[in-house]
């Protein structure tokens, strides 16, 4: 049956619901919870920057419209082929994508709820392709990083290659260094820099630029001693 203008208008001034953009909840346990899930997105952040791949962490995603009480807030998580832009929450019929990969950087506090209902809710509600979960004090977790991939609707243990557990999501390695969590490039066999590193290889590079630049100075200022 056509809708009538009084039916569109109805709809036109219903008003929006106002998804939250906090649960109120600690962002980590421990400085070193905040500094892995920090370093994590910051670090698939370079490696995607250019790309349409949204890379984010400790943002409330929605997952059942209507719902204010349906959310989740993984550590972090990305999205290929999506735009990365700034986004309050992530209401997931509206992006119309489920995270391709989500980490969860596990702690006492959570522990549960991310191997129980964090679980269930990436395979069951949400479809996440891929879900890590790392112990960066190997208190909770043996192995402290383990991986489950999404495989005709159950999640299956992901296995290590070389030490390292594969994402096919993201066509990297994660693997457990001591205390931190890093990602390796298998295709250019190289690990990701993080923020820090990649600063300090950038610090080094402009030094190596200064330094070559002088000595062409150097050697310029000798040949016109030398006419």
């Amino acid at each position: 049956m056509p809708a009538t203008a009084a039916t569109l208008t109805a709809k036109a001034e219903k008003p929006a619901i106002d998804y939250p953009t906090s649960d109120g909840r600690p962002m980590g346990e421990t400085d070193l919870h905040r500094g892995v899930m920090f370093s994590a997105i910051e670090t698939l952040k370079m490696h995607y920057a250019g790309q349409q791949v949204y890379v984010s962490g400790n943002i409330l995603l929605f997952y059942r419209p209507g719902n204010k009480r349906r959310h989740v807030s993984p550590d972090v998580l990305v999205v290929r082929d999506l735009e990365p832009r700034d986004r309050e929450n992530y209401l997931l019929w509206e992006e119309g994508r489920a995270p391709n990969m989500v980490i969860e950087v596990t702690s006492q506090s959570t522990r549960d709820e991310d191997l129980e209902d964090k679980l269930e809710i990436y395979r069951d509600e949400i479809k996440v392709a891929e879900y890590f979960l790392f112990d960066p004090r190997a208190e909770y977790l043996n192995p402290r990083l383990q991986g489950h991939r999404l495989s005709r609707g159950r999640y299956v243990p992901i296995a290590p290659v070389d030490g390292r557990l594969p994402s096919k999501e993201l066509g990297l390695h994660l693997e457990a260094d001591g205390d931190q969590l890093r990602f390796y490039d298998p295709a250019r066999r190289r690990w990701l820099p993080t923020q820090q590193e990649a600063r300090l290889e950038t610090l080094a590079a402009l030094r190596q630029a200064e330094a070559e630049v002088e000595r062409l100075r150097q050697e310029l200022a000798a040949l016109r001693q030398q006419k």
